[in-house]
């Protein structure tokens, strides 16, 4: 028996995390394991994993027995069922647009989904496939808002037979193994008595029917791949890592079913010179002594291109200037851009700079009556 991982190894999260970072770290997850789109082997299993681990960091009774005696202190007190009861996995996946019962039924078998006992076979028409892609922007693109294009292949309704799997003109026939029922029942017998199992014709895939002349051009699918250009508008304010939902931009259904969604993933470009802070935007500045002392006006770059700034006469290192509207648009609102200062002092001195400075510092040592290191 394999032995279960850390809970908190499994979300990939520090222990003093909180229930925010514990539930981002889970969406994320979630998004990357789902079988729906990911076709790895362990995908399925990985998935069940981060969910369990969910439920039991995301309860605070649960994370403390966890905390205190670890996978012993779970399932010395829980039962499966217990364990994922109470979870908002509806909630979260409803937010990711995925159906909650649906994954009971599909990901956690006659089981069920921690003991829930959910087990369904999927008759008619199919759900097409979730799509996941990703874009890259710029820091422009995501404070401003932007439409990118991206390409990706996807299945469409068949364009000879429009999705029915048959010719032309030919007809759908009821499913000569399943009757058109749609599924099919296999009765055993075991030490328990006779057992029912009900599974998903694999002559016509649960549909009842069959074309009595398959599509050339599909084999009968009712789908057929294509490659597609998508224009996806990127709101303002989006944040790096985040998923746009486009739906019904995925995968076509099968046999009439209703098309999947695509997902988004948003990667941004680093800025060669401004930085992010939520809805902010930060420069670092480089000014003289002179220009620190007596002001001055400098050129920064902004968003999009670049500005002028006034320096105040008697500007402090690390000082920082705002520069209002300048930053991230959202619809939270609008940041500002803050330019930090840093007053740089020259490495050497030329001999007339040197003059100059011990001038200088002459000066201000009369106006504040101390006397300077080179005059002692």
């Amino acid at each position: 028996m394999t032995e279960k991982r850390d809970y908190y190894e499994v979300l990939g999260v520090d222990r003093n995390a909180s229930q925010d970072d514990i539930k981002k770290a889970f969406r994320k997850l979630a998004f990357r394991y789902h079988p729906d789109r990911n076709k790895e082997s362990d995908a399925e299993e990985k998935f069940k994993e981060i969910s369990e681990a969910y439920a039991v960091l995301s309860d605070p009774e649960k994370k403390q027995q966890y905390d205190m005696f670890g996978h012993a202190g779970i399932s010395g007190r829980y039962t499966q069922e217990d364990i994922f009861r109470g979870a908002d996995f509806r909630d979260i996946f409803g937010e990711m647009g995925f159906n909650f019962e649906d994954i009971l039924s599909r990901f956690f078998g006659g089981g069920g989904f921690g003991g829930f006992g959910f087990q369904r076979v999927q008759t008619g028409p199919r759900r097409g496939r979730d799509l996941e892609t990703a874009v890259e922007i710029t820091l422009e693109q995501a404070a401003q808002g932007a439409e990118v294009e991206l390409t990706l292949n996807r299945l469409e309704p068949c364009s000879r037979c429009g999705g029915r799997g048959a010719e032309p003109g030919s007809s759908l026939i009821s499913c000569p193994k399943c009757g058109g029922a749609g599924q099919i029942q296999t009765r055993t017998r075991s030490v328990f008595g006779q057992m029912i199992s009900i599974t998903t014709c694999d002559r016509c895939q649960g549909r009842g029917q069959v074309p009595k002349n398959p599509c050339v051009k599909c084999k009968g699918d009712g789908v057929e791949q294509n490659r597609r250009k998508i224009n996806v508008k990127v709101p303002a304010g989006v944040e790096d890592d985040m998923y746009l939902t486009l739906r019904g931009q995925g995968d076509a259904g099968l046999y009439g079913g209703p098309t999947g969604d695509l997902y988004v993933g948003v990667r941004i470009k680093p800025h060669p010179y401004l930085l992010r802070r939520e809805l902010d935007i930060i420069y670092e500045a480089e000014v003289n002594f002179a220009q620190a002392a007596l002001g001055a006006e400098i050129v920064v770059p902004v968003l999009g291109g670049e500005s002028k700034l006034k320096i105040p006469a008697g500007v402090q290192n690390g000082a920082i200037l705002r520069m209002r509207g300048q930053g991230i648009k959202s619809r939270r609102g609008t940041g500002d851009q803050l330019v930090h200062i840093t007053v740089r002092v020259p490495e050497k001195l030329s001999k007339r700079q040197r003059e100059l400075v011990e001038e200088l510092g002459e000066e201000l040592e009369k106006d504040s009556g101390t006397k300077s290191w080179w005059g002692r």
